[in-house]
């Protein structure tokens, strides 16, 4: 398959629960795969999950060791994708889609034998759209956004950033229509961003209004959050396309 892998995590809440996702985002770019209609899950209880719900440091070892084991066995005897996994109330679940069903059970059970101190179980469903990866797994747009902003802030932190500097952050937005625009403008500037290019571009035929907007900001993961979905959220309601930030590295 000619795709990128693209691993990332996010959290939400499922079933009232703290949830953790950690899966291949890149696989959107591919899914739903057709020759892979059939998903199946494996859920692991936990020995030693936080008071959260969420996987505990005194465990973290064994489960990666565990997860390992499983996805190596499956991919070395089946046809399979693994998608991602999903921690919450005590369990550890572990997604994949197939080609084919047989055996499958087989090579879970031979495959977590060694960890008998954990209870799993196992379900596999038809699921040809792929919307339990899609649907489910895959991060709504406004975690997808949150996402996007902690790779940059990460980024920053990588080549040196305490993120303690405010700095000018620009902003890039696309719109459907000058008029979408012109509001977008009004309401930023209400909130003291400061206009810096308008434009008109021709390679995009849905979202040919350009406009790049900067302000003077702290860059740490809640601060871009605050206002980089302010603006996510506000192009959204004017048909427009927020195309994320950008700042320079700040070291001294």
């Amino acid at each position: 398959m000619n795709y990128k892998e693209d691993w990332d995590f996010y959290f939400s809440n499922v079933d009232d629960n703290l949830a953790s996702f950690y899966l291949d985002i890149g696989l959107n770019q591919i899914a739903p795969v057709d020759k892979m209609p059939n998903f199946f899950y494996v859920s692991l209880k936990m020995s030693d999950p936080r008071e959260d719900g969420l996987s505990s440091n005194r465990e973290y070892e064994t489960l990666i060791h565990i997860e390992d084991t499983l996805v190596k066995s499956l991919k070395d005897k089946h046809d399979i994708i693994y998608v991602g996994r999903l921690t919450s109330n005590g369990t550890r679940d572990f997604y994949f889609y197939t080609s084919d069903t047989l055996l499958i059970e087989k090579t879970i059970s031979e495959s977590l034998v060694q960890f008998s101190n954990y209870e799993y179980d196992f379900e596999m469903k038809y699921n040809k759209d792929w919307s339990y990866y899609l649907n489910f797994i895959y991060p709504n747009p406004r975690q997808l956004q949150r996402i996007l902003n902690r790779r940059v802030v990460e980024n920053l932190e990588k080549n040196g950033d305490k993120l303690i500097q405010p700095r000018e952050v620009n902003h890039w937005i696309y719109f459907k229509t000058t008029e979408g625009r012109e509001k977008y403008i009004e309401k930023v500037k209400e909130k003291g961003f400061k206009i810096e290019d308008i434009d008109k571009i021709d390679h995009n035929k849905d979202f040919k209004y350009k406009l790049r907007i900067s302000r003077v900001d702290k860059v740490g993961q809640e601060d871009v959050d605050g206002y980089a979905l302010y603006l996510w959220e506000l192009a959204n309601e004017l048909d427009g396309d927020y195309d994320g930030w950008e700042t320079s590295v700040e070291v001294k």
